[in-house]
């Protein structure tokens, strides 16, 4: 029986047998799946900016073949017996993304505008309704996008995302209206970044990331220039890319000088560059994604990472999906601790999987 699961590169040792494909942004395979691992791929892996891959331990079993069959009689009483609706979710009508959308636009064209402060606070504000007509406690992320650019689509992203987990947090209705805006700007200093780094279709070598790195610093100071926006929002800005190990950029500052706002917004911005495709890297699934989050604890505030873990959707009740053991299953129910393991049910058998509290269920995973 085949064991297949998550390890950080840094943690990678030689002869462990990788469970995934590694390709180049040309898309051409540079490690095959199967391959057990030595030390010069361990560290080829590392210069190629991949936090993690998928190891496998145990024989392969023949694969068969594998059809979609209907709900038995058995699965759709316990479907029907245990379907929890998820938490309610953000929704962005299409009319708002266009409005959002070109808002971004406008501001990261035109720092200078006298319309620089109302345009913020208009999308904000959108966003922030979207959020209460909804009640939405959670996000759906495999369905929230703005814009196929990738610097407007993130920024949308970053702010819906940590307004939401501010929500989570219990956080004051302005504070998380706050956290919203500065999501909107905390990459705002990327509009004074020379063109050929910022669209530079390939890896920055180490002198073009150092300047790459002041981005956080020039966004500060764009906002300390204006007088209409409240000092954490430009904190948050500032310190967005800093870690509480200290080993973060500009300053290098550790947990307990990162501002809330900060903290917040470095989970969400990891996450959201994870699973975005950029010219020179494919995005990451939402599940690999998630798993990279989960082991950050070193870097990464743990309240706000538990905050994040507990907001987001990533199987709404009713999908369908594979389970390792080969059986397909029906989502009916997330665990806000566990956003990895919902409880599903066996399309064939009916059997009830709860993949977070059901030890016999401990080898299963999602596929």
């Amino acid at each position: 029986m085949v064991k297949r699961y998550f390890v950080r590169t840094k943690s990678l040792q030689k002869g462990m047998r990788i469970d995934q494909n590694i390709k180049d942004r040309l898309d051409r395979v540079l490690i095959v799946r199967g391959t057990h691992l030595d030390t010069y791929q361990i560290e080829a892996l590392g210069r190629m900016g991949i936090n993690g891959v998928y190891v496998s331990e145990g024989e392969e079993e023949p694969e068969e073949i594998k059809e979609s069959k209907p709900q038995s009689a058995i699965a759709r009483n316990n479907i029907s017996k245990l379907r929890t609706e998820d938490p309610t979710k953000v929704k962005l009508s299409e009319s708002i993304k266009k409005r959002v959308s070109e808002g971004i636009q406008f501001l990261y064209n035109d720092t200078e505008s006298p319309n620089f402060t109302s345009t913020t606070t208009n999308i904000t504000k959108n966003l922030l309704k979207a959020i209460d007509d909804n009640d939405a406690i959670a996000v759906d992320i495999t369905a929230l996008k703005t814009s196929d650019e990738y610097t407007f689509k993130h920024s949308v992203d970053v702010a819906t995302m940590s307004m939401i987990v501010a929500k989570k947090m219990n956080m004051k209705q302005k504070d998380v209206y706050n956290i919203g805006i500065a999501g909107l700007l905390h990459d705002m200093g990327k509009s004074k970044i020379p063109l050929e780094i910022l669209n530079k279709p390939a890896r920055l070598t180490d002198e073009e990331f150092e300047v790459m790195k002041q981005h956080s610093v020039y966004g500060y100071r764009i906002l300390q220039e204006k007088d209409d926006f409240a000092k954490p929002i430009a904190t948050a800005v500032l310190q967005h890319h800093e870690k509480i190990n200290g080993k973060g950029y500009p300053m290098g500052v550790t947990a307990e000088k990162i501002s809330p706002f900060a903290k917040i917004l470095s989970v969400v911005d990891v996450y959201d560059a994870l699973v975005t495709e950029r010219p020179y890297k494919k995005g990451m699934s939402q599940r690999d994604a998630i798993e990279i989050i989960m082991s950050m604890t070193e870097e990464l505030d743990i309240t706000a990472m538990r905050s994040f873990l507990g907001s987001v959707i990533l199987y709404p009740v009713d999908s369908i999906v594979q389970l390792s053991n080969g059986e397909e299953a029906c989502v009916v129910e997330n665990h806000s601790e566990a956003v990895l393991r919902p409880t599903v049910v066996g399309l064939k058998s009916g059997r009830v999987y709860d993949l977070t509290n059901d030890l016999s269920c401990a080898s299963i995973l999602i596929m």
